[in-house]
């Protein structure tokens, strides 16, 4: 699936729209996989998705490394471009936050590429040439139940 949007707003509309389609079909556990380069829309993004489930006040976990946020579900929000290797991952829990009830989404997911759940949804947000605003959201759900 491929979406255009010109603003943050659409952005998480997007965001918002996967919430909603994965609440539909009763899907209370996945593991979204954020792609793109610094600036591009991938926190606005996560808004969107917290938004559908009644979360607010999503920021980037860029020095906290991952957030928690509690709503209708449990969102589990992580920042990866500060994670090196293995050792720096699973001091954090990794493993445990994949494996509880509600939704992590990894922003920065290619420095754990080997560490991404076989059924990953991958969301990649890149920058339309020519278009300062413009934003082109591609989502893989190849590996999922959607």
């Amino acid at each position: 699936m491929t979406e255009i949007t010109r603003s943050p707003e659409e952005t998480e509309a997007v965001g918002a729209a996967l919430a909603r389609r994965l609440e539909e079909a009763g899907i209370t556990r996945a593991f979204i996989a954020m792609r793109g380069e610094m600036g591009v829309g991938k926190t606005a993004f996560t808004r969107g998705f917290a938004s559908h489930f009644g979360i607010s006040g999503v920021k980037s976990p860029t020095y906290t490394i991952v957030n928690e946020y509690q709503g209708r579900v449990r969102l589990f929000h992580f920042d990866m471009y500060r994670i090196t290797d293995g050792d720096d991952l699973y001091s954090i829990g990794y493993d445990e936050y994949v494996e509880a009830d509600g939704y992590c989404i990894a922003e920065w997911s290619e420095n754990i590429e080997n560490e991404i759940p076989t059924d990953a949804i991958f969301v990649t947000i890149s920058r339309i040439e020519g278009d300062a605003e413009g934003r082109r959201i591609d989502i893989d759900y190849e590996n999922t139940c959607i």
